[in-house]
């Protein structure tokens, strides 16, 4: 079956009982055994529900797996990865990732002994000298949180396994849509599904997917054993969206395709990041926080928020919000310049947003 196709009827067959076209919502906690030990495949929503099966089922399909596991939010299956580590392993994570991730990273497993260093994300030998003794994982995104950046994975992989270490790759920005990191040799893709999978900026989730047999059971038993799982409402949520993905996604491209090559122009904007495909880009205001502030201060469409991947257009200060965990050296040693903003691109009408854009960067004093 073609992605669409996927998308629409993978782990999604009509209900057995009634023959509802949609997976029921099976808002339950526990199921009745027939007799002790006997039972229809589930015993405690913890460890698995026919809802949340059924998302798990197609977001491996979806992104070319063997395995699919739903969890809590993309920080809970982040947390899940980094649990196949223990005290004394070393991972390398790109030196352009999510501020949440870096925070937990630094904050939290570095205090449980993991060891962590950051490779530079344009050079792809960065991460093979970083590579030490106790080294068990690469951690990637691409492309990358907020620069932008994408990696060549077909290489990194080649890197990871020649050297017996597991590749992670965060697909949230590209989705399965347009990158299968499983296809291009990654060991493990991670989500945030609050994002483009969900696509409607109503409900927090996360996955992981992977092929590898010994990293998925480890991944089921933190799970099910840490039990950071999603309800299954949101769970269904998920569901509903991933049936537009593909529709989505065209939409969020075409719209900020328009209007990167507007902004790359502009006479207020000192420089742009945008991969060519997505619904991410960010650019470089010309001018200090009091151009960002008075450019923020003046849109109408483009809502100041945390998060992105939703239909609605959000815009978004990462020096004081996705990566306000990074000290200001730490950040200007990445490239998150004070002056950088990242827009999250929408599915409404672009000419409505590059107005948008432009009656803000008008009022832009430089």
């Amino acid at each position: 079956m073609k992605f669409e196709t996927k998308a629409i009827h993978e782990g999604q067959r009509p209900d057995p009982l009634t023959g509802s076209v949609i997976v029921p919502v099976y808002q339950t906690s526990t199921f009745k055994q027939e007799t002790i030990g006997k039972h229809k495949g589930f015993e405690y929503s913890r460890t698995g529900n026919p809802t949340r099966q059924a998302l798990e089922t197609a977001l491996a399909s979806l992104e070319g797996g063997k395995h699919g596991l739903a969890f809590a939010s993309g920080v809970a299956a982040t947390t899940a990865v980094f649990n196949l580590l223990k005290s004394g392993d070393h991972v390398i994570a790109g030196n352009d990732i999510y501020g949440g991730t870096y925070r937990l990273l630094e904050k939290v497993f570095k205090r449980w002994g993991l060891k962590v260093s950051y490779a530079d994300v344009t050079r792809p030998q960065s991460f093979r000298k970083a590579i030490n003794s106790k080294t068990k994982l690469i951690w990637i995104e691409s492309p990358t949180n907020p620069l932008l950046w994408t990696l060549d994975i077909k290489e990194l992989a080649a890197i990871s396994h020649k050297n017996n270490l597991l590749l992670a790759v965060d697909n949230t920005f590209a989705t399965p849509y347009y990158q299968r990191p499983l296809e291009l040799g990654a060991d493990i893709v991670v989500h945030s599904t609050t994002k483009y999978l969900a696509g409607h900026s109503d409900i927090i989730g996360g996955a992981a997917i992977t092929s590898n047999e010994k990293v998925f059971r480890a991944l089921k038993f933190y799970q099910n054993s840490a039990g950071a799982v999603p309800g299954p409402w949101d769970t269904w949520l998920v569901l509903r969206g991933l049936k537009t993905l593909a529709v989505r996604m065209r939409e969020h491209t075409a719209n900020a395709t328009f209007l990167a090559e507007y902004i790359k122009v502009h006479p207020k904007v000192a420089k742009i990041h945008y991969p060519g495909f997505g619904g991410m880009l960010s650019f470089e205001l010309k001018g200090d926080l009091i151009a960002v502030n008075t450019f923020f201060s003046n849109l109408k469409l483009f809502m100041l928020a945390e998060s992105l991947g939703g239909v609605e257009s959000l815009v978004c200060y990462p020096p004081k919000m996705t990566h306000a965990s990074l000290s200001k050296s730490e950040r200007l040693k990445r490239g998150i310049k004070d002056n950088l903003i990242r827009l999250s691109v929408g599915i409404e009408n672009k000419y409505d947003l590059k107005n948008d854009l432009a009656q803000a960067l008008e009022h832009v004093k430089i």
